[in-house]
């Protein structure tokens, strides 16, 4: 949506060089103040029908480019953790844990207070957007956008286990795939094992322009497996041999869909009808309103931290 972004690649991440750290600081900034929204979102009516048709074997396995954990969280009450990693995947990682260059993971949470304490007057500048019931605009991946900001005076913290080793290393990475990083052997191989252990393939809401999920529907059709497209907007798969494709929004008709393929179990199943009856069914906010959302509040720079104001 914007062609101006400019997101921080792998290397640019890991450098251990002055501008390496340069990165981090701007990095873990924006998603400091992008992760809260990312932390408090609810699944929406895809994910929790989705829910359902797992819940009842329909689905055996779910492979997701996503990184906030919804799908997971739609189903969370009836299944447990180990549960939930066998079979959902989550191909390009998570928000949700951050790991250190030498391999010590933490969750985000206890990684989000290290920067608070890091970063008291950030701190306050957060909690002010959170007692006026507003957050700045944020993107998918957690990043936020700040315009006419400096972030020399971010701190990124040293990881605690890597002081007890008696190092200092404040290199921390959230365990998403960046830009430029491949994919760990490991998951690529059981993403490719999902594919191949399914009768069929049913993908839904993803313009396939990455290609370790492109690579999973050429999979599929190279085993003759039947493939199911449901997106709006042209995908890098459009115009292959075997492709059907429908171009609606899922949440105008997944739920109907869920309910065709359970017949009365929809209705008297009380976890069914539940499962169907869950999620946030809002429109994203168009642009307009949020130009109207962000100028409700401004932000100065005073030379002892920030202020702010509705």
């Amino acid at each position: 949506m914007n062609p101006n972004y400019k997101p921080i690649f792998y290397h640019e991440l890991i450098d251990e060089s002055e501008k390496g750290f340069a990165f981090r600081q701007r990095y873990w900034l924006r998603s400091y103040l992008g992760y809260p929204p990312v932390r408090d979102a609810r699944p929406n009516t895809t994910h929790f029908a989705l829910a359902a048709l797992q819940h009842t074997s329909h689905i055996s396995r779910l492979v997701t480019q996503n990184v906030d954990g919804l799908h997971a969280k739609a189903i969370a009450h009836l299944w447990g953790g180990t549960h939930i990693r066998k079979n959902i995947l989550e191909l390009h990682g998570t928000l949700h844990r951050v790991r250190c260059k030498y391999g010590h993971l933490t969750s985000r949470d206890t990684f989000q207070e290290w920067l608070s304490d890091c970063n008291p007057q950030w701190k306050e500048y957060m909690d002010g957007f959170e007692r006026a019931g507003n957050q700045p605009r944020t993107n998918p991946d957690g990043d936020v956008e700040l315009e006419g900001v400096s972030y020399d005076d971010f701190d990124v913290p040293d990881c605690p286990q890597c002081f007890l080793e008696d190092r200092r290393n404040s290199i921390h990475k959230p365990e998403v795939i960046f830009f430029g990083e491949s994919i760990p052997a490991a998951i690529k191989d059981r993403s490719f094992r999902d594919v191949e252990k399914s009768d069929r393939l049913f993908v839904l809401g993803t313009t396939l322009a990455t290609f370790s999920a492109y690579r999973l529907i050429k999979r599929a059709l190279e085993l003759r497996k039947p493939v199911l497209l449901l997106n709006v907007g042209p995908t890098r798969a459009d115009g292959l041999p075997g492709i059907e494709k429908i171009e609606i929004a899922s949440g105008l008709i997944i739920r109907d869909v869920v309910r065709a393929i359970l017949g009365s179990k929809a209705v008297t199943d009380p976890v069914v009808a539940d499962l169907l009856e869950s999620g946030v069914l809002r429109p994203p906010i168009d642009d307009k309103e949020r130009t109207l959302a962000d100028s409700s509040r401004t932000m100065r720079l005073s030379k002892d931290g920030f202020r702010y104001r509705s």
